[in-house]
């Protein structure tokens, strides 16, 4: 009896030891993410103190054989209190991006030119495949090799693609004028588990070191330590990941003769990361026919009457696993704006529910398309960052900050860039020539809300409220009120009556 009795007053403590411990892990596990939660916001809060913000152009350009790189200056408060690295690839006719991944998630707007975009998901299969000599040629002995690889995109103008933290990519221009690519990468995404830098890892050639994040003052230091007149030479550069592994071990890995094994070092490429292809690029790749177009411009729109309507799309969980995820959705189709004035202008938002891949991400992007003079509605970004980056034309920004403050008062111009910290008041009005931007948003469901407008804050609040926080009439508060019956995009020198 009192054997049994001590036996199940063991097992008792033992099943009590172990729930303890399951607690303690999970309650650890739970700590150090908050920490490092907690890490982040501290770090934002410390770099978000904007007095003042610039519409800026690119820092740094370093040239390849078939291209130019530009990075906007990551030291910029502005940049370090959104936390991303904005940058812009110029691809020249049969230029190819080498493959390489980066430290964080990734967005990316064609501004011009076409071409052809691969990315490699881990584990994923090779589903596009070329069909073997032997199934042309009858009695064949040996089939001969066929290629296989994942599966490829045709990109163009409008197009944006996303791309997940790690996940290996190249691009190449099969057009006949420069491709041009503006992305950002937010390296305070949870997903990048380094430092604020951006890294980019190559999978080949001999990448200048410019490429690389010039934050902080150890690049600095570095710098200096080579002297004003040190020139290029092989420690300016950074080669790419196979660069430091033994090229005996590099053979035996991939089965290979030293030879190729030392050119996948690329220690002797001068190229830069941008490569010319001596002959067109083949790779498998189907051609879309004008039926497929029409079918998918239908899906598009069936998508957007559902939004519309206040509903979800409906799927079932099978339709897209992640080895078959959309990473690209066009932005410049007019007919698919979810924001339209014919005084005004256009805004068309892509987020995780026009592209799922984005919710992993935590990013989306908007477009917007001012005409002439007109104005988009001064507003807030209620849960993210915007970073704008102006594609087109002209105008005027004012961005104010929590205590009134002016923070931004000027003219933004094509190519440049600023950014929009979260709940800054910003309104920007368009040249006569116009104004046209895209603005990457640290959210994937970014909301805004507008100051002036039918679906406004002012609009929303009872017009005594007004009436005494501003010490003027009711009827100067119902005027506030009524006096622009217009959403988003507002036509110039017009005081709307009439709903749109």
């Amino acid at each position: 009896m009192a054997y049994s009795y001590l036996l199940s007053l063991g097992l008792c403590v033992l099943v009590l030891l172990h729930s303890s411990v399951a607690q303690i892990e999970q309650v650890t596990s739970r700590s150090s993410g908050q920490e490092k939660s907690q890490r982040q916001q501290r770090w934002q809060r410390d770099e978000c103190q904007l007095n003042r913000i610039n519409a800026v152009e690119p820092s740094r350009r370093f040239q390849s054989e078939a291209g130019l790189t530009e990075i906007w200056d990551e030291n910029d408060q502005q940049f370090q209190c959104v936390g991303v690295v904005a940058m812009r690839h110029t691809i020249q006719e049969k230029g190819l991006l080498l493959p390489q991944y980066v430290n964080g998630p990734k967005l990316i707007y064609v501004v011009r030119g076409r071409g052809i975009q691969g990315a490699v998901i881990p584990g994923c299969p090779e589903t596009y495949q070329s069909p073997s000599q032997s199934q042309f040629t009858p009695g064949a002995e040996h089939e001969s090799q066929r290629d296989q690889h994942q599966k490829v995109r045709q990109i163009r103008e409008g197009d944006v693609i996303a791309l997940p933290a790690g996940v290996a990519q190249w691009i190449y221009n099969n057009g006949r004028s420069p491709l041009v690519l503006v992305q950002i990468i937010d390296t305070s995404n949870p997903a990048n588990q380094l430092d604020q830098n951006h890294r980019d890892f190559f999978l080949a050639g001999n990448p200048q070191r410019e490429v690389q994040s010039q934050r902080g003052e150890r690049s600095l230091r570095r710098q200096r330590e080579r002297g004003p007149g040190s020139r290029g030479s092989q420690t300016d550069r950074s080669g790419n990941v196979f660069r430091g592994i033994d090229e005996r071990i590099i053979a035996e890995a991939f089965n290979i003769n030293t030879d190729l094994a030392r050119k996948m070092r690329g220690e002797n490429d001068n190229r830069g990361i941008i490569v010319s292809v001596v002959d067109d690029l083949e790779m498998l790749i189907p051609r879309r026919s004008q039926e497929e177009e029409r079918q998918e411009q239908e899906a598009e729109a069936q998508r957007q009457l559902e939004r519309s309507r206040g509903g979800r799309t409906r799927t079932n969980g099978v339709e897209e696993t992640f080895c078959t995820a959309r990473l690209r959705h066009n932005i410049n189709n007019p007919s698919e704006s979810d924001i339209f004035n014919p005084r005004g202008g256009r805004v068309k938002n892509v987020n995780s529910h026009d592209l799922p891949i984005l919710r992993s991400l935590r990013l989306s992007i908007q477009k917007a398309v001012l005409y002439s003079n007109a104005i988009m509605t001064p507003h807030w970004n209620i849960n993210a960052h915007s970073i704008r980056y102006i594609t087109r034309g002209s105008g005027r920004v004012q961005i104010v900050n929590e205590n009134g403050n002016s923070v931004f008062d000027g003219q933004v111009k094509r190519d440049q860039m600023l950014t929009v910290p979260q709940n800054f008041v910003v309104i920007t009005k368009a040249n006569s020539e116009g104004l046209e931007w895209v603005s990457f948003k640290t959210n994937d469901r970014a909301k805004i809300s507008q100051l002036a407008g039918r679906v406004s804050a002012i609009r929303s609040m009872p017009e005594e409220v007004l009436a005494n926080a501003f010490q003027v009439s009711i009827d100067e508060a119902r005027r506030l009120k009524d006096n622009r019956q217009e959403i988003t995009v507002l036509s110039p020198g017009s005081r709307s009556r009439s709903p749109q």
